[in-house]
């Protein structure tokens, strides 16, 4: 699926921190479709995707097709910086909504590091946090059952209310949970089910709300 016509670049990159608007700027803004997918894993590329609006996920998969999703992000953050060393991409991103991105090739980012040399920081410290990320999330598999990984997603994604209670306020479905915590998603729908029937958590429009702390154990 081709990407729509670029557009103009006024609003978009409001949202970008100073150090990263001024990379996007050398960048071609271009629209993408829901369900499009920007990078591929095992490609070669040599492109970095800025995320100006929308939502995308980042995951793995095997030869199965069974996937594994290693987040999602929106406006302000980039993707693509694992393969600029030449190697192939390491996960697949996919557009979760329609979303404009800022398209920065390798050779316009070396140029941009020369001439703003602290922003080799920046990049670092984006590989640096999600190296780690994909070291806790390794940890959690191999630690925690699947009701002690969903208790961790859940804290992760809600949001503390002024009653006591938290809200996710866009619920992820059933699929995407399971994917995030390597299960299916009939194991996923059990659990929901049984935290609902128990008082846990409630669905509230298109969230979740869920009670200060659930039980340690299922």
């Amino acid at each position: 699926m081709a990407p729509l016509s670029p557009l103009p670049t006024a609003d978009l990159l409001a949202v970008l921190p100073e150090a990263l608007r001024r990379l996007a700027r050398h960048g071609e803004i271009k629209r993408y479709r829901k369900g499009h997918r920007l990078i591929q894993e095992g490609d070669h590329g040599d492109t970095l995707f800025i995320i100006l609006s929308g939502r995308v996920r980042v995951f793995g998969s095997d030869d199965q097709d069974r996937e594994i999703t290693y987040g999602t992000y929106g406006a302000g953050e980039y993707h693509g910086e694992m393969s600029l060393d030449g190697g192939t991409r390491s996960a697949t991103v996919v557009t979760l909504e329609p979303c404009e991105c800022a398209v920065v090739t390798r050779q316009t980012l070396q140029q941009h590091i020369a001439a703003h040399p602290e922003f080799a920081f920046d990049l670092l410290a984006k590989v640096i946090r999600r190296a780690r990320a994909a070291t806790l999330s390794a940890k959690q598999l191999a630690l925690n059952d699947v009701y002690g990984r969903l208790v961790l997603l859940l804290d992760e994604l809600a949001e503390p209310q002024p009653d006591g209670t938290r809200l996710i306020a866009q619920r992820p479905t059933h699929r995407e949970m399971a994917s995030r915590l390597g299960c299916s998603r009939e194991m996923v729908s059990r659990l929901m089910k049984d935290l609902e029937g128990g008082g846990y958590a409630s669905v509230l429009g298109a969230g979740l709300r869920v009670s200060s702390r659930l039980p340690a154990r299922w």
